[in-house]
């Protein structure tokens, strides 16, 4: 297997946690809600699958428990920013600060132990003589699948489906779909509800897949990425696929330089992924400076109804 081939496959497996959060970012902010808490979600993600998974040892408990805990986390943020119309961004910073503290202390007792197995694959034989391809599709594990099936999905839903057209309505203007009857609080939680729910599972990836085992601070600032991304991709799911593989693919980067025998600081490559993150923001930040940004127009605003604009 060649070095391409190999970094596509590295790509893939460091940038379907990114992609999950990402997509989720999507969600919460095409419902206009600021969503800043990616890091600690993902980190009680991961917590709560490795402490299930190594307690009960089944896969699909532990997934569905995490689903469940990060629900009850975007139910809480949904609750602040629509209900209570507290600001959107300390909500998001404050639910980052209590994921990281509390996965944390979660996460002592298990810190180190190797989960009792890893992430099943799909395997496609038929694949498997297809050059390139054969390498980097046959074997993917579930959630690669899924987050691939999802990002067709959520482009269909946000484009394509009425959903998706109140979605956008109330992102773009609350006041004017409340006018015409849509729900807009009933949308906000529930995109933001799911939208957690997505990146509580890409923390589950990362220790199932990228991984194996817990450790503090595991995500290692991915939630942040994930924030930019939600950016860099301009709020569309498919962009979001390859922003997010790309990302991943610098992210590998760094450790198969070291492969090679680079003489470059291991700290310095691991650093590509950041710095990259911040030129490409400011970059399309200059570019765009005079275009519209595609920022749904409500986006951090609470919403009050029979407010007149």
């Amino acid at each position: 297997m060649d070095f391409t081939t190999q970094l596509l496959i590295a790509a893939i497996s460091a940038g379907t946690p990114l992609l999950l959060a990402t997509l989720g970012g999507i969600l919460n902010e095409r419902a206009g809600i600021i969503q800043l808490g990616a890091e600690g979600l993902m980190l009680m993600g991961a917590v709560t699958t490795c402490i299930v998974y190594i307690r009960t040892g089944n896969l699909a408990v532990a997934l569905l428990a995490t689903v469940a805990v990060t629900a009850v986390l975007g139910l809480l943020h949904s609750f602040l920013c629509v209900t209570l119309r507290a600001n959107q961004t300390m909500s998001g910073l404050a639910m980052t600060l209590f994921g990281s503290g509390l996965s944390a202390y979660l996460g002592k007792p298990i810190s180190g132990i190797p989960l009792p197995g890893p992430l099943p694959k799909l395997h496609l034989g038929w694949l498997e003589p297809v050059p390139v391809i054969g390498n980097i599709f046959a074997n993917m594990d579930y959630l690669t699948w899924f987050s691939l099936v999802l990002v067709l999905v959520l482009h269909l839903l946000i484009h394509r489906t009425s959903w998706g057209l109140h979605l956008r309505a109330v992102g773009d203007s609350p006041a004017t779909a409340d006018v015409m009857g849509i729900r807009v609080q009933l949308i906000r939680y529930s995109y933001v509800i799911v939208g957690a729910m997505l990146i509580g599972l890409a923390g589950a990836d990362m220790v199932l897949a990228y991984a194996p085992t817990w450790n503090e601070g595991l995500t290692a600032g991915r939630g942040w990425i994930a924030v930019g991304l939600v950016i860099f991709a301009r709020w569309n799911p498919l962009r979001a696929l390859f922003c997010a593989y790309f990302f991943g693919a610098l992210d590998s980067l760094g450790f198969r330089i070291q492969l090679l025998g680079s003489v470059v600081p291991s700290y310095f490559l691991k650093m590509i992924p950041y710095l990259v993150t911040i030129l490409v923001l400011m970059y399309l930040g200059y570019r765009n400076r005079n275009k519209p940004s595609g920022t749904p127009e409500a986006l951090g605003v609470p919403y009050i109804r029979e407010q007149r604009f």
